[in-house]
């Protein structure tokens, strides 16, 4: 991804992504064009193109920058728990998952109406090297390290466990769209912890 070498070019392209993060938001990222995304950061297009190779670039961007984040998190506990318990680990991914979740779902649905920009979306995203799946494989890793420190059990299923975690946040952000809920955070801290009590029931 280019980044800007300036003050500037760092203040433009925090713009480029207010804009894109809005419009993708109350647009869908299937109807949104780089051109709006110009207009409503007060730049041209070939000022946009300067720092980001195009929509799909800058959807991944926003993901990464804008929303909770699921991927950095899932790495640094990884890497150091900070002496948390398995269960708080995994009840803090699940939170920031749902939360993600919530927050990309609007953003990235309208693509399936239109097969052949998804297929285009798909093949962009490839060549990033990022796309829905890398949570999924990220948190199953984990999972796998979990248990061969000993701390799952020694005939736990990672991918599975990695699937119903990540798969239930999925489930639980489209329902609060599709239903129009509204709710407090602490309704989130109730899901995560539930979910992850109920899977380590099985697992731990």
């Amino acid at each position: 991804m280019p980044q800007p070498r300036t003050a500037a070019g760092a203040r433009t392209r925090r713009r480029i992504l207010d804009a894109a993060e809005h419009l993708m938001r109350t647009m869908g990222l299937a109807r949104v064009t780089t051109k709006e995304i110009a207009r409503a950061a007060g730049c041209s297009e070939a000022a946009l193109y300067r720092h980001f190779t195009g929509k799909e670039e800058m959807f991944v961007a926003v993901l990464q920058e804008r929303l909770p984040g699921l991927g950095a998190l899932i790495t640094r506990l990884s890497s150091d728990p900070g002496g948390r318990s398995t269960e708080e680990c995994l009840t803090e991914i699940v939170r920031t998952a749902a939360l993600f979740y919530e927050a990309s779902v609007p953003i990235g649905s309208s693509l399936f109406a239109e097969p052949a920009l998804l297929q285009r979306h798909r093949d962009e995203l490839r060549k990033l090297d990022a796309g829905p799946h890398k949570p999924l494989e990220a948190l199953a890793g984990y999972l796998r390290a979990l248990r061969a420190d000993g701390r799952l059990r020694a005939d736990a299923d990672p991918d599975a466990a990695a699937a119903l975690l990540l798969g239930a946040c999925y489930q639980q952000a489209f329902l609060r769209h599709f239903l129009g809920e509204e709710g407090p955070p602490a309704k989130v801290d109730d899901f995560a912890g539930g979910l992850v009590r109920t899977i380590l029931t099985g697992i731990a």
